[in-house]
């Protein structure tokens, strides 16, 4: 693996070259992006790829990607504009591209705003709030997550952040009427440490939740546009706005093993099916060519 680090005007970017440029198979680079997660997120499922060349990435602000910009929010097109960047770095041509929840996100602006980058790309689970049929109750839900990250911390955040995102269905009545959850049952510290920058549990990431796709862009362009689900998540949020992104799309959904996280390993405390999920990816890559 070899780190590089693209300079702009507005921010350093960081990303990492795993394999060979130009690649050794003939086939483009496979891009691995996130949102807010970093590079480091895809290490597992990069391992599987082993016989390909895989670049991840740091977006800007996260991880060893910093800002030059004055800016502290996370914005879909501006994000795309810094893949694009890369992608042109790389000097290899239009890439595929594996894209998850946030990154997933970046991923559609990406397309839409730069159609000739991207020949395969496949969108796990954009947390996309404007496509669903209960957009208003879940941008209620969100803010019940960033209110409880202002008021009383990381962990009350998080707790909150978990509630939301494994609740079953549309957000009802019922959803709201529930106490808010102990941080301690998710085995999240109860202590505030006074930080509240996080761009997961703060509103700096709401740019990626409340954007809504470019269908006519993303249909017209040459790229394959795979929008997928893991099997555990079809009736959580981040599931049900796949589903209603595909359709909106005209397509039909792309499943997966596993849930959110599907493709992690257990370095993050929360593992997936990293090898059954690299399988999926490797066999959807094969048969969109």
């Amino acid at each position: 693996m070899t780190t590089q680090m693209l300079e702009t005007p507005e921010a350093d970017l960081v990303y990492d070259i795993h394999g060979s440029l130009p690649t050794a198979d003939g086939h483009p680079p496979l891009v691995m992006i996130g949102q807010p997660m970093d590079a480091s997120g895809f290490g597992t499922l990069a391992s599987h790829f082993s016989d390909r060349t895989v670049v991840t990435y740091d977006p800007r602000g996260l991880g060893r990607s910093t800002r030059k910009d004055g800016r502290f929010d996370h914005v879909p097109g501006i994000q795309a504009a810094d893949v694009h960047a890369v992608i042109e770095a790389l000097g290899t041509g239009p890439v595929e591209l594996f894209a998850s929840s946030g990154g997933a996100v970046t991923a559609l602006a990406l397309v839409a705003a730069y159609p000739d980058d991207v020949t395969i790309l496949v969108a796990h689970e954009p947390p996309l709030i404007p496509v669903l049929p209960d957009a208003q109750a879940a941008e209620r839900a969100r803010a019940g997550v960033r209110d409880a990250y202002e008021g009383k911390g990381w962990g009350a955040g998080m707790a909150a952040f978990i509630m939301m995102t494994s609740w079953r269905g549309e957000f009802t009545e019922d959803y709201f009427a529930q106490p808010a959850p102990d941080p301690a049952a998710f085995g999240m510290p109860t202590v505030d440490d006074g930080s509240r920058d996080d761009p997961l549990l703060s509103d700096r990431s709401w740019a990626v939740s409340s954007y809504r796709p470019d269908v006519d862009a993303l249909t017209a362009a040459r790229t394959r546009v795979l929008i997928a689900v893991g099997e555990e998540s079809l009736d959580t949020f981040t599931g049900r706005a796949s589903v209603a992104t595909a359709k909106l799309l005209g397509q039909q959904l792309t499943v997966f093993p596993s849930h959110h996280g599907g493709f992690v390993g257990g370095e993050f405390g929360y593992a997936g099916q990293p090898e059954a999920f690299a399988r999926k990816l490797r066999e959807v890559l094969v048969d969109a060519n």
